[in-house]
């Protein structure tokens, strides 16, 4: 780890093997927890290469305990974190919507790391248990149109980053890598990113796949759709800047989506938007959310069209129906 650490110290690059190992190892767990702590610290002083971050990628996903879902077409909602911006858990509200909506929903997630209350710790809270049984995520995507992966339970081999990362507070590639590691390997994801560049290496990476999928990045610094401002989105088809009122919805003030800084005003917040109560910024900010993944996942509808389901999704209960059933099923 010297020699890798003294290159890169030297702002040299690794390439796309050199990478890949490397992960592998930490993984394996072949180096101590400062010198992993000083590998990922050197990415906070420059930007990762599309070769490091693929390689980065690949060995995690070689790692994982996999999880076969090809019965079903699945999307991921999910995003990199790392904006330090403290709202409420909207991408793991729009996973709720969207499978209230009857579409099925791979949701891959962990505890906030660079924030106050990631998606993990917010479903922990409503008492959901974490697992990896194959039979119970089955059931649960089946019977609630949504599953959860707990990132730790499907990434064991990375059991010794997770201490080093609480310890930092501050965003690593591994934000980066986490909506790309998704166990399940979903058919379709749309991902928030903390910034353009990232945007810019997710867009590349994922053309290079048969993955369905939107990243969206608000020019603000948002890794999803806040509608404080305009936002990039890239598809498989497109590369735009657009406004809320491409979704339909006017611009709101960043001060109208905060709630995130601790568990308990997410929990809050997360039920009054699921039981219709919340205020119209927080819930149109998971409608926006909401409706671009059902376009995503079903691209012959229009967005007017996606927003309606997404409406009805939350105004007939029919997501707080789908919440309260993954809760029953994860403790049976």
């Amino acid at each position: 780890m010297k020699n890798i650490l003294n290159r890169l110290f030297e702002q040299k690059s690794l390439a796309y093997e050199e990478a890949k190992e490397i992960l592998m190892n930490i993984g394996l767990n072949k180096y101590n927890s400062s010198e992993v702590a000083a590998f990922m610290t050197v990415y906070l002083m420059r930007n990762i290469t599309i070769d490091e971050l693929a390689g980065f990628r690949d060995a995690l996903l070689d790692l994982c305990i996999k999880i076969d879902l090809s019965d079903f077409e699945t999307i991921d909602l999910c995003g990199t974190g790392g904006d330090g911006k403290d709202t409420f858990n909207i991408s793991t509200l729009s996973s709720f919507v969207v499978a209230g909506a009857g579409y099925k929903v791979a949701k891959h997630g962990n505890y906030g790391v660079s924030s106050g209350c990631g998606s993990s710790n917010v479903l922990e809270y409503f008492d959901y248990k974490f697992t990896n049984s194959e039979e119970l995520i089955k059931k649960s995507i089946d019977t609630a149109g949504i599953c959860f992966l707990h990132a730790p339970l499907f990434h064991p081999a990375l059991k010794n980053v997770g201490p080093i990362r609480r310890e930092l507070r501050v965003k690593t590639f591994f934000n980066i890598l986490g909506p790309m590691v998704n166990p399940s390997f979903p058919q379709n994801q749309m991902v928030g990113v903390f910034s353009l560049e990232v945007a810019r290496l997710y867009a590349y990476l994922y053309q290079q796949t048969t993955k369905n999928f939107a990243i969206v990045h608000s020019l603000d610094g948002y890794d999803e759709i806040s509608l404080t401002n305009n936002f990039k989105l890239v598809t498989n088809q497109t590369d735009e800047i657009l406004n809320p009122e491409f979704l339909g919805f006017t611009k709101i003030r960043q001060s109208e989506i905060a709630g995130g800084n601790t568990v308990e005003n997410s929990a809050k917040i997360f039920m009054s938007v699921l039981n219709g109560e919340s205020t119209d910024a927080q819930l149109n900010v998971v409608l926006a959310n909401s409706a671009l993944a059902i376009k995503t996942i079903d691209s012959k509808i229009s967005i007017e069209k996606s927003l309606e389901l997404a409406k009805k999704s939350i105004f007939d209960k029919k997501a707080l129906l789908s919440f309260q059933k993954l809760i029953e099923i994860s403790k049976s």
